[in-house]
Parts: structure tokens; sequence; C-alpha cells
């Protein structure tokens, strides 16, 4: 089925507020081409743009993508250094495409550790596009879950420690405010491709009541017309959240 009548079947009314995407597949797509696993990143870059094109036309507010997570740092050392040059270049090179769309840049993870050129590039697509609020673009970039729940216990240790917070005042809700993604709403829809099907230590907490949908593509064979269809199968589900 082609992308128009695939878009013609989503309901523009019960659209998923934030969709999160494991992109996964893009080494092991690039050895079945018979090329570097670097190749793979690279056209994995195209697939992202595509659809975050077309997250963005359809009208889905907040798209966060898995770009580098916390345990990529266990890879070979060359493909680390060119995966992390290749979303430094890229972050630079679609600015531009962000700002003509009014598409807030966001992210998330221990940036601090990151090479000083990606952080820049980092920091400087967030402060121009901060104003923008057609749609946020929330990137996790050496993230992981466990850390993220790790690090929002500190931060709500230190406020208890200096006063500002009580022991009683600790609930769901002021655990979710010290979280990476604060103040996003939690994802609707998971996407992983690569045909794998875990979570990766992604988004640990936020995924709790998240549809998980899990597509057997590599990340750069992954099209507009595959995240339609993704879309399409959310809204085909009832989300019941614990009640009848």
């Amino acid at each position: 089925m082609n992308e128009e009548k695939l878009l013609s079947q989503i309901d523009k009314n019960n659209l998923p507020t934030h969709i999160a995407i494991i992109m996964d597949g893009n080494g092991r797509w690039a050895e079945t081409q018979k090329k570097a696993r670097i190749y793979g990143h690279m056209k994995g870059i195209k697939t992202t743009e595509t659809i975050v094109k077309t997250a963005r036309n359809i009208g889905i507010p907040i798209l966060t993508i898995f770009a580098f997570s916390t345990e990529n740092w266990q890879r070979p050392k060359e493909e680390v250094n060119f995966l992390l040059e290749l979303i430094s270049q890229n972050v630079r090179r679609y600015l531009p495409d962000l700002m003509k769309n009014k598409i807030r840049f966001r992210v998330m993870g221990k940036i601090e550790e990151l090479p000083k050129r990606l952080i820049n590039a980092l920091e400087n697509a967030q402060k121009k596009t901060e104003k923008y609020d057609e749609m946020i673009l929330n990137v996790a970039i050496n993230y992981g879950g466990k850390w993220d729940i790790l690090n929002a216990t500190r931060n709500i240790a230190k406020q208890v420690r200096n006063g500002r917070m009580s022991i009683k005042d600790i609930d769901e809700k002021t655990f979710s405010l010290n979280l990476n993604t604060s103040p996003l709403p939690d994802p609707d829809l998971l996407i992983r491709t690569g045909k794998e099907k875990r979570i990766s230590n992604f988004l640990l907490w936020q995924l709790s009541y998240t549809e998980l949908y899990f597509s057997p593509k590599m990340w750069p064979n992954f099209s507009a017309a595959d995240f339609y269809r993704a879309i399409i199968n959310f809204q085909h589900r009832k989300r019941r959240f614990g009640r009848i």
C-alpha cells in the first residue's frame, strides 16, 4: 500500500502526542550490503531526516529519537568516533531546516561527556530553536534509562538534604519532574526497528504505559509508509491504563 493510501487511514484527531524511536539496525543493514558499519550510520541519517519531516507534516507534537546510548561506548573506538562526528555534522547541517519548520531541538543525556565539538553543536541548535513550538525533536545522546533514574534520585536527595523538599513530598509526579524528559509527557508510542523486541535501557520509567511497536525493518530501510503503519497500529489499540 502506498504512502497516500496509508496516510488517508490515519485519524488526525487521534495522533500520539509523543512518539519515541529506537533507531536500530544501521550496522547490520550495512553488513547485508557488504559495506562497513559506518556506511549504515550514514544511510540511517537519511532515514532520520525523512521520519522527522514526516512526523512534522502529519502533526506529531513530540518526537524522541535514541541517537547514542550509554552502552554504545563499548563499540569499537573508530565506530564511536565516526558516529559522534556524524551526529555533530548533521546537527549543524539540518539546523536551518529545523528553524525553517519551527522545530524545537532538545537534547537529553550525559552531554558533558561528549566531544566538545558535538556539545557546541547541540547547545547552538537548542539555543537557536528554543522559541519554536510547532514540534519538539528530542534527541537522546549518551543516554540510558538506568542513569536517568539514578540521576533523578540524586537530584531529589540533594533537594531533601538542602531543605527544599521533604521526604513526604516525593511521589511519582515529583520523580518524573526530575527525569531528563521533564517537562515532556511520557511517550504514547515507542517504535523500534531492526527486528529486536526489547527496550534496551531506553526511557525505563517513562515507558510504563507506552504502546510498543516493533518493526522487522532495519532503520536505513524504514520509510514514511512504515511510520504511518506504526501510527495506524497504535490507533487501533485500546489504552486502558489499568482500567477496565
